[in-house]
């Protein structure tokens, strides 16, 4: 069995899911408020980016970004990685644009997720989440004989959760220590 997916139209199946579960969430709520709303585009378009660079080549082909390509018959052998830093020692061409890139595309996560779910109320609990997501991308590329799954990879992306729950809950604690002072 073969195929390819075009980013179009993982983006299309991303927007239809997102907004079946943007109206399930917000017929369950009272009332919607236009701040929530941004806060959730704001998670939709994290999700989105972060599909693309994650399943898709970096480089364009004809002005065009390149396609996703499963095939069964050529899943095996895995590219997985699962000695930690192994390209800090054996440095490829671009290794570290990806390391930043790894951590640059997750720190949106570790800031936007915790305002829209309520339950991510610590930083713990946003860098489990944050893992459990990159772990998940991780899992799914084994799939796509022309992508590896990287524990750095998933490192990096937990470290740029972390930062960005870092940043949020801080800014959260500095806003509230100035609402005490001026109440």
């Amino acid at each position: 069995m073969r195929f390819s997916i075009t980013y179009g139209q993982l983006f299309t199946l991303i927007t239809l899911v997102w907004t079946a579960v943007s109206f399930v969430l917000y017929a369950r709520l009272n009332e919607v408020r236009r701040a929530q709303i941004w806060r959730w585009l704001c998670v939709y378009i994290c999700l989105a980016v972060i599909a693309r660079f994650v399943y898709f080549p970096w480089h364009l082909e004809s002005g065009l970004i390149g396609h996703l390509h499963f095939d069964a018959a050529r899943i095996l052998p895995l590219r997985l990685n699962l000695v930690p830093f192994v390209h800090l020692f054996d440095p490829y061409e671009g290794w570290l644009r990806n390391l930043i890139g790894n951590i640059a595309m997750f720190i949106p996560v570790g800031i936007f997720w915790p305002l829209c779910f309520g339950k991510l109320n610590r930083v713990w609990k946003v860098v489990l989440a944050g893992f459990g997501y990159s772990l998940l991308i991780e899992l799914s590329q084994l799939l796509f004989y022309e992508r590896s799954t990287d524990i750095d990879d998933l490192i990096c992306n937990t470290l740029g959760v972390l930062l960005g729950a870092l940043l949020f809950f801080s800014i959260r604690a500095i806003r509230r220590k100035r609402k005490e002072r001026q109440a």
